[in-house]
C-alpha cells in the first residue's frame, strides 16, 4: 500500500504544484474543498480524476475530523488560509478565523483522531515583517506587519505548541514568494506578467502599481512543495526556511518581464497610491542554508527563468483567448 496524503488548499497554487508532486511519489492524494458557489478547480483539472476531493471547512473542526477518519491519511498538509495580505487589512477578523484558528482546528483534530499522522504547516515570510536582522532564519525574531503576517505567527506557533505538548510530528515550512502561472492575478508577480502580455498582445496600455522599492526573495513554487514533502520525510519534526537567499526590488520584476517582451516599463507603469498598504514589508530575503544542510533542497529555478516562464504562459493564456477577468 502506497501512502495517502491529504491537502488542504488543494485547489491553490501550491496545492495544485504539492499534488502533482505526490501523485508522482505514489501517493494516494486526498484534497479538502469548500462548499461554495465558485468553486475553481482549474489549477487541478488535468489530475483532477487522480485526486479523491472531500468536503470540509478550515472553520468547522467536525468536518475536518470527519475528512482525518474518511481519508485516514499519513501525512497532513495544510496550505489552506486566506493568503491575500491586501485582503487582510479589509478583512482582519475572517483572515485570523481560517489563517491562525484553522491550523488550531486541523492539528486538535489530528490529535483525537490519529497522532501518528505528519503535519506540515504552511507558515510564511510574512511572519517576519519588520525584520530584526537579515538575512531571515529560523531563529530570527517575529514582527508581522499585516493581519495575514500575526495570523501566521499564530498558525507557526500552535503547531510548535502542539508537537512539544502532544509528541505530533508538526513541521513549520518558513516559505518565502514562491510564484508560478498558477499564481492569483491579485499577486504581484502574476498581476506583472499578465498585464506585460496583454500590454504587449495590445489588450491593454498600463500598469497600475503600489511600491516599487519593496524587495522580495522569490522562487519557483514548484521548486517549493519538493521541499514541504522532504521535511515530513525526516525523523523528527522542524522548522525550515524555504528561499533563493536572493533578492530582488518590484522594479526588478517589472524591468525583466517588460524587458523580455521587448518593451520600456517607464512607458506603461503607473504608481498607485491605492495599491500602497498601510505598513509596508520593505525587505525580505531568506537563509536556506539549514534546509540545504538537512533536507538536501535548494531552488532549481531562478528568478529570471521564472518570471520569463509566467510572461510566456500568459502570453499564451491570451492568445488561447483565456482574459482573467
Amino acid at each position: 500500500m502506497g501512502k495517502r496524503a491529504l491537502i488542504t488548499g488543494i485547489t491553490g497554487q501550491d496545492g495544485s504544484y504539492l499534488a502533482e508532486f505526490l501523485l508522482e511519489q505514489g501517493y494516494e492524494v486526498f484534497g479538502l474543498v469548500r462548499r461554495t458557489s465558485t468553486v475553481n478547480f482549474s489549477r487541478i483539472e488535468h489530475i483532477q480524476n487522480q485526486l479523491h476531493l472531500i468536503p470540509g471547512d478550515m472553520l468547522d473542526q467536525t468536518s475536518l475530523q470527519t475528512a482525518l477518519a474518511q481519508c485516514q491519511p499519513h501525512e497532513v498538509y495544510n496550505l489552506a488560509a486566506q493568503s491575500f495580505v491586501q485582503t487582510s487589512w479589509t478583512q482582519p477578523v475572517f483572515t485570523g478565523d481560517v489563517t491562525a484558528l484553522g491550523v488550531t482546528r486541523l492539528l486538535d483534530a489530528i490529535r483525537h483522531v490519529d497522532p501518528t499522522i505528519r503535519f506540515y504547516q504552511a507558515s510564511s515570510s510574512e511572519m517576519f515583517g519588520k525584520v530584526r536582522e537579515v538575512p531571515q532564519r529560523e531563529t530570527t525574531p517575529l514582527y508581522p506587519r499585516s493581519p495575514y503576517g500575526v495570523a501566521k505567527v499564530y498558525g507557526h506557533w500552535i503547531t510548535i505548541n502542539y508537537r512539544e505538548s502532544y509528541n505530533l510530528h508538526a513541521t513549520s515550512g518558513i516559505l518565502f514568494n514562491h510564484e508560478s502561472y498558477r499564481r492569483g492575478i491579485e499577486f504581484v508577480t502574476r498581476k506583472v506578467t499578465y498585464n506585460v502580455a496583454k500590454i504587449k498582445l495590445g489588450m491593454a496600455s498600463e500598469l497600475r502599481l503600489g511600491n516599487l522599492d519593496s524587495r522580495r526573495d522569490w522562487g519557483f513554487a514548484g521548486d517549493y512543495v519538493r521541499a514541504m514533502w522532504l521535511m515530513l520525510q525526516q525523523d523528527e519534526p522542524d522548522d525550515f526556511v524555504i528561499a533563493t537567499g536572493e533578492t530582488h526590488s518590484v522594479e526588478e520584476l517589472v524591468e525583466t518581464a517588460f524587458s523580455y517582451v521587448g518593451l520600456d516599463w517607464h512607458d506603461y507603469v503607473v504608481q498607485d497610491p491605492a495599491f500602497m498598504r498601510p505598513a509596508e514589508v520593505d525587505l525580505l530575503v531568506g537563509d536556506p542554508s539549514k534546509a540545504g544542510q538537512v533536507l538536501g533542497w535548494e531552488p532549481t529555478t531562478t528568478f529570471a527563468e521564472l518570471i520569463r516562464m509566467m510572461v510566456d504562459a500568459d502570453l499564451k493564456l491570451l492568445r488561447d483567448g483565456h482574459e482573467v477577468r
